[in-house]
């Protein structure tokens, strides 16, 4: 029997590792977030705890009671702009709770699976395998690095699983993803700009979340990159969505990264190569494509 304990349940990849973990024998789950429980309406069955990771003393007793076989840590302060103005926020949320997590799965004997991300690369030659020097370009990719050697230095069992662009649909948040940013821009008449000189290989939430459980189902130790298999810019990613739902492509202007004003510097060329993941846990990620069906599925259009 595997007990897992989710970091950060309330966030896109932590509800799709609920809906995942939540019916299957083999596993015993813990949903933990900051906060309230978002998911009692949809996963009324799910066990909840509200646990804050910069928090240490939460931490411990959390995991002293649970005493998880593994932890899933998906709680980070992601948005990119943010960490490089909230330094000390980003240096608590992706390095401290890190060390926090790492010193119970030590004393408690827990397997932790860290998931990462593939801005602690300049993105001047992606794809990239895991063997690959790291050498961000912004905040987020530092702190996400420093955590990631922090990992790296445990006397627990580990992995760490790098992702890049991940997409899904969310409950209860405002937050929209590509697929969805598009689709509505378009269908409201919107001219849009998307880039065509920053390539990544897209993640479908859904996929992540198989692939953390393969890590855990293993008990995989290691690096490895979790991702989609397609390089694409966002500018192509924007005309897929455009073709799924039959929209009007000239609205989608070309653009390039230079006439975006944003606080952090995004890497240009990223994306990961992913046959570790594939030959060793057996990932099998969809394509884009099939990924924009899922979103579509599950964020039909209001009419």
């Amino acid at each position: 029997m595997k007990r897992i304990l989710i970091t950060g349940s309330n966030g896109l990849l932590g509800q799709k590792l609920a809906e995942l973990l939540l019916p299957r024998q083999e596993v015993e789950v813990l949903a933990t977030s900051r906060g309230d429980n978002k998911l009692a309406e949809i996963f009324p069955t799910l066990p909840f705890r509200s646990m804050d990771v910069t928090k240490p003393e939460q931490v411990e007793q959390v995991v002293s009671e649970f005493r998880p076989t593994h932890i899933i840590h998906t709680a980070a302060m992601t948005n990119v702009d943010q960490c490089e103005s909230d330094r000390d926020g980003a240096l608590l949320l992706n390095r401290d709770a890190v060390q926090y997590l790492v010193n119970a799965c030590e004393k408690y004997n827990a397997h932790l699976i860290h998931v990462s991300t593939d801005f602690i690369f300049d993105g001047e030659n992606g794809p990239y395998d895991e063997e690959a020097a790291a050498n961000p370009v912004n905040f987020y990719g530092e702190t996400k690095l420093m955590a990631e050697e922090v990992v790296k230095q445990a006397k627990c069992k580990w992995a760490i699983l790098r992702t890049v662009l991940v997409y899904g649909v969310v409950n209860d948040q405002g937050r929209s993803n590509i697929v969805l940013w598009v689709r509505d821009s378009l269908q409201a008449g919107k001219v849009i700009r998307v880039v065509t000189d920053q390539f990544r290989t897209p993640t479908l939430a859904e996929d992540l979340a198989m692939g953390c459980w393969l890590a855990a189902a293993h008990d995989a130790e290691g690096v490895y990159n979790i991702s989609g298999s397609e390089m694409l810019t966002p500018y192509d990613m924007a005309m897929q969505v455009a073709d799924f739902f039959a929209l009007d492509k000239s609205l989608v202007d070309k653009a390039d990264g230079s006439t975006f004003t944003q606080p952090a510097k995004r890497p240009a060329r990223t994306g990961f190569i992913i046959r570790k993941a594939e030959t060793e846990l057996g990932y099998r990620p969809h394509t884009f494509a099939e990924g924009i069906r899922v979103v579509a599925e599950q964020a039909p259009v209001s009419r």
